[in-house]
């Protein structure tokens, strides 16, 4: 027995965790977080569509000719085929008389309460319904995470064996209200046929669709919203965007 022990002079420290380093961190709770694939000359987003060329239509070299001493500017051109890192479909893409981007409403696509359907452990290729129905999906876009992003600018990214949405998962999502469906993968439906099943059930129903989304581990199940806007043209059904989660909102 001893009598009380007084210590001075303690200082805490911080210390990194000594145990497990592998482990990965929680989402954060609040920020933007980067969902599209960065747009670079020549990749390749899907096997047997070129990649896009970009290159100067004015160069800075060649703009002095037009403005005052020490202003130049540079004005570039990019040619692609629309289906390019990460994009959305509109109905126009499956459906002749469907609205394309020009008349596509923002609120498809932008500034939706999101959710993330954490699929990384699935046992297969195949996701049904029952996949889904733990999750709230009424008025959300709803985000597959099937980590099949990691394979992306690789063969295996389209080499067969992906992720994708049964025909019953489709309908579930339009039944159950979701305004937004994105994925991780290089396409929302089984690609060894020419069926496309996910395509027309979402697309018919006026579901916007976002394919090739990526880092959607960095989101959490919930409390985001959702941007992917693409630009207004008309008479074109597909396009790249920026999509991005806004945290904490």
């Amino acid at each position: 027995m001893v009598a009380d022990v007084v210590i001075s002079g303690l200082r805490l420290l911080a210390e990194p965790h000594k145990g497990r380093r592998a482990a990965t961190p929680p989402p954060a709770a609040h920020g933007i977080v980067e969902l599209s694939h960065r747009i670079n000359a020549g990749m390749i987003t899907l096997p047997g569509l070129p990649g896009p060329q970009i290159a100067a239509h004015v160069s800075r070299e060649a703009s002095r000719q037009t403005y005052a001493p020490g202003t130049t500017f540079q004005l570039d051109r990019i040619t692609m085929v629309a289906n390019t890192g990460t994009y959305l479909d509109t109905p126009y893409h499956r459906f002749a008389e469907g609205y394309d981007l020009a008349d596509i409403p923002a609120e498809r696509f932008a500034d939706l309460p999101g959710v993330v359907v954490r699929l990384t452990d699935r046992p297969g290729p195949a996701i049904g319904p029952e996949l889904l129905a733990p999750y709230d999906v009424a008025g959300r876009a709803v985000l597959v995470h099937t980590g099949w992003d990691r394979h992306f600018g690789t063969a295996t990214y389209g080499s067969g064996g992906h992720p994708y949405l049964t025909r019953a998962a489709v309908d579930h999502l339009v039944a159950a209200g979701a305004v937004l469906v994105g994925i991780d993968s290089i396409n929302v439906d089984d690609t060894t046929d020419g069926a496309r099943p996910a395509h027309t059930g979402l697309l018919a129903a006026g579901v916007t669709l976002v394919e090739h989304l990526t880092n959607l581990g960095a989101l959490p199940v919930t409390g985001f919203r959702f941007h992917a806007a693409p630009a207004p043209i008309a008479g074109m059904g597909t396009f790249p965007v920026r999509a991005y989660a806004v945290l904490g909102a």
